[in-house]
C-alpha cells in the first residue's frame, strides 16, 4: 500500500515504522508546516491521526480525494451522522476506532462478559479509569467511552457515564470516569467492580504504540477494496474468520 500519514506525531512515526517493515510505502506526512496545504495525489489509503479540532477537515478532505481514510482521532463523534451523510455522498471508505489495539477489543469483550455476570449482582458498584500521557488533548479517552457503553449495554442499573474526578460517583444508575494524565503513559484503562467485601478489576494497559499501529495497518489493509462506514468492530470480525 501507498499511504498518506495526516499526524505524524509519535503514533505516526510508530505506523510509519511498522509499515514500511511489511512492505509498505510512506507517500505522504502531513505535519503542522504542511497540514493546510497537503494534497493526496498518489496514495491507496490515509490514516488519520491528530486532534479533535483538525480531524473534521481531514475527513472531509480524503473524501473529496476519494482516498479512504482510516481515522483514529477521537472527540469527534458528536458530528458522527454528518460525516457518514458525506461519505455516502462522495461513495467513500471511512474506518473509525476509539482504540486500533486488538488487546483492547480483547479486553471490551471481557468487559462485555463480566459486565454480563456482574448484572445479577447489585451489591457491586463499577466504574472506569483511564490514564494518558499529559499532551492528549481530550477527556475521557474515546477508549473510556467505548468501555462505558458496552457496560451500560450490559448492566441494567447503568445508563449514562459521566466525567469525574471523584474516585466513585456514587449514582445509581452512573457509571463513574476518572481521567487521569501522567507522563507519557501510552494508555491504561481499568474497569472496577466493588462492593463492601471485595474488588473486581480488569485492566489493560499499552507497553508502548506498537499494538495502536499494528492495528491502524489491519484497518488500512481491511479497508482499501470497501465502501462505506466501518469500525474496528469489522475488522476484529475479519480478522478472526
Amino acid at each position: 500500500m501507498k499511504i498518506a500519514l495526516i499526524g505524524y506525531g509519535k503514533l505516526g512515526k510508530a505506523i510509519e515504522e511498522m509499515a514500511l517493515k511489511r512492505g509498505h510505502e510512506i507517500v505522504l506526512r502531513v505535519t503542522k508546516a504542511n497540514a493546510d496545504s497537503y494534497e493526496l495525489t498518489g496514495c491507496d489509503v490515509a490514516i488519520e491521526c491528530t486532534n479533535p479540532a483538525a480531524v473534521l477537515g481531514n475527513i472531509n478532505r480524503c473524501l473529496m480525494a476519494n482516498i479512504p481514510v482510516v481515522v483514529g482521532s477521537t472527540g469527534w463523534y458528536d458530528q458522527f451522522d454528518i460525516v457518514k451523510k458525506n461519505v455516502d455522498a462522495h461513495h467513500g471508505s471511512l474506518l473509525y476506532a476509539t482504540n486500533f489495539s486488538v488487546g483492547v477489543h480483547l479486553f471490551w469483550e471481557a468487559c462485555r462478559s463480566l459486565a454480563t455476570m456482574m448484572d445479577k449482582f447489585k451489591n457491586y458498584d463499577v466504574r472506569i479509569t483511564e490514564i494518558h500521557h499529559t499532551a492528549k488533548k481530550d477527556a475521557p479517552s474515546g477508549t473510556a467511552i467505548t468501555t462505558a457503553e458496552i457496560l451500560v449495554e450490559e448492566l441494567a442499573t447503568k445508563n449514562q457515564w459521566l466525567l469525574t474526578n471523584e474516585r466513585v460517583v456514587n449514582k445509581e444508575h452512573i457509571i463513574g470516569i476518572e481521567a487521569l494524565r501522567e507522563g507519557d503513559v501510552k494508555g491504561t484503562h481499568i474497569v472496577t467492580f466493588e462492593s463492601k467485601v471485595d474488588r473486581i478489576e480488569l485492566k489493560h494497559e499499552a507497553l508502548n504504540r506498537e499494538g495502536f499501529a499494528s492495528g491502524a495497518l489491519l484497518a488500512a489493509e481491511f479497508l482499501q477494496s470497501k465502501k462505506g462506514v466501518y469500525s474496528m468492530r469489522d475488522v476484529m470480525k475479519d480478522y478472526q474468520s
